[in-house]
């Protein structure tokens, strides 16, 4: 049996043992999404830094470590809908309570979508939408996003 990968096997996740710069790659959309799930799941490291305005939604900026992801709480509420806008970026987000609809605007076409709680979607840069909350009571929902560098 060869053992001579072994000691390259036992050093992954490790600085390079040659001394080389190792360059930084920002996380996949994958591991945003595994993020932002994860950090649903475990409503006391967020639940206290939501906030309700009756007149408009409330973004809180949640610490999202030095990899250059941002997170953000938004709490939606009922009847407000956003601008029609795009994102520079790809955009991760769940809806932790309440219901949102989306409304997507393509060249094939306009279609919209409940976003339903406990969902983690993906939103494609330069994909123009708009955002609603279409229930009576407040909706609350957490995204990921690389920070624009």
């Amino acid at each position: 049996m060869n053992l001579d990968m072994v000691p390259d096997l036992s050093m992954r996740g490790q600085d390079d043992p040659h001394g080389r710069a190792i360059t930084p790659r920002p996380p996949t959309v994958g591991q945003l999404a595994a993020r932002v799930g994860a950090l649903a799941a475990r409503p006391a490291e967020w639940w206290h830094l939501v906030r309700f305005e009756p007149g408009r939604p409330v973004r809180v900026p949640l610490d999202g470590g030095d990899d250059g992801v941002q997170l953000w709480l938004t709490t939606w509420p009922p009847g407000h809908r956003t601008d029609v806008h795009d994102h520079d970026g790809v955009e991760v987000s769940t809806v932790l309570a309440g219901e949102l609809a989306e409304v997507s605007i393509s060249a094939d076409g306009v279609t919209e979508r409940p976003l339903r709680a406990n969902r983690v979607r993906v939103r494609g840069s330069a994909r123009t939408h708009e955002l609603t909350n279409p229930g009576p009571a407040y909706a609350i929902s957490l995204h990921a996003g690389l920070a624009s560098r």
